[in-house]
């Protein structure tokens, strides 16, 4: 255990240097082109979503990333706007593009990592706070052009980094296993894994926009950001079931301690220094327990709603129910809405060999 301490607390120190190097090049940037906050909030977005994904990547792979976070990054930033003005539309294109970043898993590990890679802005656009500023926030939101230079910054720290402790680090990552050979599929009138997985997660995400608007109002994200958290992953009914219990007790935890330090009065850059110190200990401890994740992450989440002006404590109730939606309707479409038989000893899904691109990858796993 301690050697395991040890390994991921040098892991969480390249991301989070990464994070701050990103977020630094943002902060300058944001100065000298005067754009808005939320810019800042993209790049950290960004470059910790990213960390995770490029680990082990081969160069092929990274420029892949060069390309395709940028692009997705600018269509999420219009995609962002559309939910703002037109919520049906956006909440419905965004359904749409969520879940075809899962189907499309059925066409190989190279799909899976370019749809594992577009998943990013994705999950970005609900962690900026872009439909939940005030409105005189929401006019100076970061364009679709600089959003696209936040993913190429974001990829140029991250792989920075990444390099420079691989070379002068103590320990170097694992290399990736070799993708197997797909073999060949038995004829079955159900649909793959992957599919089911994709349209589990548009009928829960589809309830989730819904649900969310109808009880939350603008905070809808906390929700929909539930239902991707643990749908996505999707290893079994089990898998999701205990994804949502660690969601929601995590994120009960997390809300309790930014809520104690908005009651202590840390408030400006001194809650920003807070929020990247809890990511920090959230990343070390991830590998433990998802549980840890979801409370550092919504402890951060909380305190930069808390920048932009909103109540914790007020918000505390929203928040929570918010938040135990989200996870009833990942596990509700899980369970009953063509289910995904979770893996056993002999690594089998529903009887045909589990490959590559069916296994679930991404964000919520690292």
């Amino acid at each position: 255990m301690r050697s395991k301490l040890l390994r991921n607390a040098y892991e969480s120190l390249l991301t989070m240097t990464a994070v701050l190097l990103c977020w630094g090049a943002a902060l300058w940037l944001e100065g000298a082109a005067r754009l808005h906050t939320d810019v800042l909030v993209l790049a950290v977005a960004l470059s910790l979503t990213l960390s995770s994904t490029q680990r082990t990547a081969s160069t092929r792979r990274r420029l892949a990333a060069l390309v395709l976070l940028p692009v997705t990054a600018a269509g999420a930033q219009f995609l962002g706007r559309l939910l703002m003005h037109h919520y049906a539309l956006g909440a419905a294109v965004y359904t749409a593009g969520i879940s075809l970043c899962i189907w499309i898993r059925r066409y190989g590990p190279a799909a899976t990592r370019a749809g594992t890679l577009m998943t990013l802005p994705f999950v970005a656009l609900l962690v900026v706070p872009g439909p939940a500023l005030p409105p005189t926030a929401e006019s100076g939101l970061v364009s679709w052009c600089w959003s696209a230079v936040i993913g190429e910054l974001a990829c140029a720290c991250v792989w920075l980094v990444q390099a420079l402790g691989d070379r002068y680090g103590p320990w170097r990552p694992d290399p990736a296993p070799p993708a197997p050979s797909a073999p060949r599929r038995v004829s079955s009138p159900r649909p793959r894994p992957s599919t089911r997985m994709a349209l589990q997660m548009a009928l829960a995400v589809a309830a989730a926009f819904w649900l969310g608007r109808f009880l939350f109002d603008g905070h809808w994200p906390w929700a929909v950001l539930t239902v991707y958290v643990a749908a996505s992953g999707n290893r079994g009914r089990r898998d999701v079931l205990r994804k949502g219990v660690e969601r929601f007790a995590g994120a009960s935890v997390g809300t309790l301690l930014a809520t104690g330090v908005a009651a202590a009065g840390i408030t400006g850059r001194a809650s920003v220094a807070v929020m990247f110190a809890i990511l920090a200990v959230a990343l070390w401890l991830r590998p433990l327990s998802y549980a840890y994740w979801a409370a550092g992450m919504t402890t951060a989440l909380s305190l930069l709603l808390g920048y932009f002006g909103q109540d914790a404590a007020r918000l505390l109730p929203t928040r929570l129910t918010a938040i135990a939606v989200g996870a009833a309707l990942s596990v509700a479409a899980a369970w009953w809405f063509l289910p995904v038989k979770g893996r056993t000893g002999g690594r089998t899904v529903n009887r045909r060999p589990v490959t590559r691109q069916d296994e679930p990858r991404g964000v919520t796993r690292s």
